[in-house]
């Protein structure tokens, strides 16, 4: 019997596998989220250019306008992503449960990146969009389950590192093709780029990492009835997975406000034009890239002796520190050192939040669960635009240009104070059952 076929039969009673992962499939299986994540990053990076500098818009409207052209990706996202990941959980084929479905999203990605690189009106773009959604989220569904699949419980903090990582590298690679994009004034090269990124990565999770756990039986049940199942109340009793999805989508919308308001706060703020903003929001990159690398792997390792719950409170007190310094900035250095913090705290969060939802979903259906976290993810852009957006027009409106973002950055605040309160409730499993884990699985 081979290596990989002893890694895809070796599992627990709770259907987690046994056997340690070679670091090249650690690797692999995090790269993908590097192309996902650059996706996410170009392309709102990409619809704040436009909406701030295209012309589309009065300058009171941009928070506006941001919502409109996010509302329809976010909702499907929200439907999608765990209907998809709970259908790949029953999937039968010769690649395994969630390889097709991670090809066919990828290949859809480059052909809605494609509609949203030219488009030229705020409805085209708010529909391709919404189509891109739909096409990556039928690849992220299955993917968020493909990774619980193939990890063992001893790897489980390498593996979350190594995913928070890679989304860190993903966030990088796809902002700084849109700033450099937007500098030069060709934003559609932008896309263009992060479509090829996610294809290379989709191939190399798709031809050399193993299939993961089996199929659940289907039991003659429809795949309607299957997609439906995924929205049963019965996720409802586990109560841990619920508070920490709450949680989590809490801390996304606090990150969000800056992420997604970022190019109207450095226009209204500070007076800055597309190459100037574009200049200034590649150092700001910069700062919270270095940040987050730094940060993410002593994060994951202090979670493994501490527990994950204390990284991610102090992770809500760094972000909400540093979008409330960025919120009174008298200064762009000023704002800066806010970015530093957030990243910090971004870093520590990306590098535990997936262990711990990894170590409390159940197993065996865990393309349903983790489709089912990633609504938090889903929403949180929308909820954070609409928020923050509406808070951004109105202030500015009512008292001038300028304090609308900084009063958005303030809200932002308060989200991370919201996700700190609603992880109190989370039981995380005790660090002895993961050491005996650990130790069960040793080869």
């Amino acid at each position: 019997m081979s290596h990989a076929a002893t890694l895809e039969q070796a599992r627990d009673a709770d259907g987690r596998p046994t056997l340690h992962l070679p670091f090249t499939h650690l690797l692999r299986l995090s790269a993908y989220w590097l192309g996902l994540t650059a996706v996410d990053a170009a392309v709102g990076l990409f619809v704040q250019y436009r909406v701030n500098f295209g012309g589309f818009v009065d300058t009171l409207e941009v928070g506006r306008a941001l919502f409109v052209i996010g509302m329809g990706g976010v909702i499907i996202s929200v439907i999608i992503q765990p209907t998809i990941g709970a259908i790949s959980d029953f999937t039968v084929s010769r690649w395994g449960r969630r390889k097709p479905w991670i090809v066919i999203g990828t290949l859809l990605d480059f052909v809605f990146l494609l509609g949203i690189a030219y488009a030229n009106t705020i409805l085209a773009l708010a529909a391709f969009v919404a189509l891109l959604a739909f096409s990556t989220n039928i690849a992220r569904g299955p993917f968020q389950g493909y990774v619980p699949d193939l990890v063992p419980a001893p790897q489980v903090g390498t593996a979350s590192a190594l995913v928070g990582l890679m989304q860190i590298l993903g966030n990088v690679t796809g902002f700084l093709l849109a700033n450099a994009a937007a500098a030069l004034d060709n934003l559609p090269i932008a896309l263009l780029a992060v479509a090829v990124v996610e294809f290379v990565t989709m191939v190399s999770v798709v031809w050399r990492v193993g299939q993961g756990a089996p199929p659940k039986p289907r039991e003659g049940r429809s795949w309607v009835t299957i997609g439906r199942q995924a929205w049963g109340t019965d996720i409802l009793k586990e109560r841990s997975f619920v508070w920490l999805v709450a949680s989590r989508l809490f801390f996304l919308m606090g990150g969000s406000i800056l992420v997604n308001l970022v190019v109207a706060y450095l226009n209204q703020v500070f007076g800055l034009n597309q190459e100037e903003a574009a200049g200034v929001n590649t150092i700001l990159l910069v700062i919270v890239a270095v940040t987050n690398v730094i940060t993410v792997i002593p994060a994951a390792r202090l979670s493994d002796r501490i527990g994950r719950k204390p990284v991610i409170y102090a992770s809500c007190v760094i972000g909400g520190i540093g979008i409330g310094i960025a919120a009174v900035a008298p200064s762009i250095p000023v704002a800066l050192l806010g970015a530093a913090l957030f990243g910090i705290s971004a870093g520590m969060f990306l590098s535990v939040d997936w262990a711990l939802m990894t170590d409390i979903i159940p197993k065996a259906s865990a393309g349903r669960y983790m489709g089912l976290s990633n609504v938090a993810t889903g929403s949180s852009s929308l909820l954070a635009v609409a928020t923050g957006g509406i808070v951004l027009d109105v202030i500015n409106a009512t008292f001038g240009l300028g304090t609308g973002a900084r009063a958005a950055f303030l809200l932002g605040l308060a989200y991370y104070v919201v996700a700190a309160v609603l992880l109190r409730p989370v039981k995380e499993p005790p660090a002895s059952e993961r050491g005996r884990a650990a130790e069960a699985a040793a080869p």
